[in-house]
């Protein structure tokens, strides 16, 4: 199959496009390399560097014709979007549609695969785990964009016939991730006990989020390119880590002793986050394999093999 990844040169977007190209499928990544790394482009994959907000991404998929696509690119920085929501805006919704439009015009356009976010999109709910039929009250812009792209995705899908699913994720983690781009804890973790920083908590570390490994993320990404269903979905592993827990097993994997300190708690920050996946369970078979123990050493032994010490 044809299939394009905007964002391919990133954290989630370069493991899916090894994953696709392993499988046969001819793929080419969008990218403009502003967060994502040209060392982890695929080198069977042509890349297009090139940003989504681009009017000239419609000569791409002109010329590409990718049967699917798997929307990754996006402003993910949930600071930034507080900080500056017109670029969130920008980048999110109006990038998002511009793909998604220029999607509209291929022959044989079959599945468009859209990365949302369940990690903020429930806001403070008291469902635990929240399943899709929970309101969405996203209480940040990046999980406003997000969730305003799955609105668009809706009206398309009912107007011009758009077959797609949007992925709700939970906090996904592992080897690739970037600590300085993204909020991934794990990553951060990692990343200052290597460098032989203290690890800095906000708050007292007890809120909790639904940590995904990168693995289990992929497989969700790549039984929805095959099975038929459509819709929304969370992916998530249904259960709650704490920061504090998060610690602990960094530490154990790390065999170091290192040390922590609390910080003042993140303005506007969700005590707790964990996704119920029944859903993608029951229609589409899929379900979360991997341990956080297990993914948390995994991880930390990727960075620790490439760490560089800059």
């Amino acid at each position: 199959m044809r299939i394009m990844v905007t964002g391919g040169c990133g954290f989630i977007g370069s493991h899916l496009t090894d994953k696709l190209i392993e499988m046969g499928h001819n793929v080419c990544v969008v990218d403009n390399l502003s967060t994502g790394n040209i060392k982890n482009l695929n080198p069977e994959a042509h890349l297009y560097q090139m940003d989504i907000r681009d009017e000239k991404i419609k000569d791409v998929f002109e010329k590409e014709q990718p049967e699917s696509v798997f929307h990754l690119a996006a402003q993910i920085n949930v600071r930034r979007s507080e900080e500056d929501p017109f670029f969130d805006i920008d980048v999110n919704i109006k990038g998002s549609v511009n793909v998604i439009k220029a999607f509209l015009n291929v022959k044989d356009r079959k599945k468009f695969i859209f990365a949302s976010t369940g990690g903020v999109m429930y806001g403070d709910t008291d469902i635990f785990p929240t399943p899709e039929s929970v309101e969405p009250f996203p209480l940040c812009p990046y999980g406003i964009s997000k969730l305003t792209v799955e609105k668009y995705l809706t009206y398309f899908s009912a107007f011009y016939n758009l077959q797609f699913v949007s992925l709700r994720y939970g906090n996904v983690y592992g080897p690739r991730q970037n600590a300085y781009a993204e909020a991934g804890v794990i990553a951060i973790f990692s990343t200052n006990i290597l460098e032989g920083k203290k690890l800095t908590v906000f708050g007292d570390g007890e809120q909790t989020r639904d940590f995904v490994y990168i693995d289990d993320v992929i497989r969700a990404n790549l039984i929805m390119l095959e099975n038929p269903t459509t819709g929304i979905f969370n992916v998530g592993t249904g259960k709650e880590t704490s920061v504090n827990q998060i610690f602990e097993y960094i530490k154990s994997a790390s065999g170091k002793k290192i040390k922590k300190i609390h910080t003042d708690p993140k303005k506007g920050e969700i005590k707790r986050s964990c996704l119920c996946p029944d859903k993608i369970v029951q229609m589409a078979g899929w379900k979360a394999e991997i341990d956080i123990k297990d993914g948390i050493k995994r991880t930390f032994n990727w960075f620790k093999e490439n760490f560089s010490g800059s």
